[in-house]
């Protein structure tokens, strides 16, 4: 499980992220959001990062350890022009806290914490249980555009449902890999997945 998790989750994410924009990327490509520079450059960057995370597991799955570094670093890269776009377009889009529904709170929380497990995966790189954890935590909280634009697409009529189950599904996933690979559930997945409900709760409350 150790050697197939990551390839497998990537490739799904990425899969995920293209069905979810395909009407951006491949029928409807006329739309107003194509020719709007803020959301053309955040798609770039989005679309980069899923490549990367991508290339990167197969590469650990070769135990291309050299090109892995390598390209972490670019990675690193895509990943600051990731959090800005998003900063950029959620300031542009958005007027002020209280002009936002939950879901658009809770993203601003997770992209947040996109950054903070970022960095603490780069300050951790050596440390090969500590680094895997903070990837996943930081790609699978702020999946929300993704799994809203799917559920839009397929016109799931109770969403929140959906919502519930990709996320967790995800979740649990991981909580096995856990269990498989150190026989009980590391710490930072419990902080990742205590950190998702209090960013939920803060989100409804506030």
């Amino acid at each position: 499980m150790e050697k197939y998790y990551y390839p497998i989750v990537s490739s799904l994410l990425l899969v995920l992220s293209l069905l979810a924009f395909s009407d951006n990327l491949f029928w409807d490509i006329g739309q107003q959001s194509n020719s709007d520079p803020k959301f053309i450059i955040h798609g770039l960057f989005m679309l980069a990062w899923f490549i990367t995370f991508v290339v990167q597991s197969f590469f650990i799955f070769k135990k291309n350890y050299k090109a892995h570094m390598k390209w972490g670093r670019i990675g690193f890269l895509i990943a600051i022009g990731v959090f800005l776009s998003t900063v950029y377009v959620f300031i542009a889009v958005f007027k002020g806290w209280d002009a936002m529904q939950p879901f658009v709170r809770a993203n601003r929380f997770f992209m947040l914490s996109f950054a903070v497990f970022l960095l603490l995966a780069y300050r951790y790189r050596k440390t090969k249980n500590y680094h895997k954890r903070f990837i996943f935590w930081a790609i699978a909280l702020p999946i929300e555009p993704i799994i809203g634009r799917v559920s839009d697409l397929f016109q799931i009529e109770n969403w929140e449902l959906f919502y519930i189950l990709v996320w967790h599904a995800f979740f649990i996933s991981f909580f096995i890999y856990d269990w498989k690979t150190l026989k009980r559930i590391h710490v930072i997945s419990w902080v990742g997945l205590g950190w998702f409900y209090v960013a939920w709760a803060i989100s409804f409350v506030t």
